[in-house]
């Protein structure tokens, strides 16, 4: 069972463009994304809570089986970096957490096929949302 989730109509609008692009059209890869957001609560930007992860937004997490934390900025593809710790709306692991908010957890097989549990910390908004 997902958790519920809240996106941004900015979010909305700039990720249902991205994936609209010819180059995006086709991949099926994009398809957890595009579930993603088919199931959203869409809510005008204005009346977003602050505690739920939309684009640029960082949030830390908690992953719960080995009590490990850490932080993600979750960003449109160009700005993914493993250095940074930005990953992409477009990586598995971004559209599974976007529209998450503080407090709630989404189970997770990481790209070797290890079961996590998530939960969601703390999130911090950007201060200016970037576009794509």
């Amino acid at each position: 069972m997902k958790p519920e989730i809240i996106i941004s109509t900015q979010d909305m609008d700039r990720l249902e463009g991205l994936l609209s692009a010819p180059s995006a059209r086709s991949r099926s890869d994009l398809d957890p994304l595009r579930a993603e957001l088919d199931r959203a609560d869409v809510r005008e930007t204005e009346d977003m809570p602050d505690d739920v992860i939309m684009m640029n937004s960082r949030a830390r997490f908690l992953e719960e089986n080995t009590g490990r934390e850490y932080e993600l900025t979750l960003t449109y593809p160009r700005d993914a970096s493993a250095e940074t710790s930005h990953v992409s709306i477009f990586s598995p692991a971004g559209s599974a957490l976007i529209g998450l908010a503080t407090g709630q957890s989404i189970d997770w097989t990481t790209p070797d096929g290890k079961p996590i549990r998530l939960k969601v910390l703390a999130v911090k908004q950007a201060a200016a949302t970037a576009q794509p």
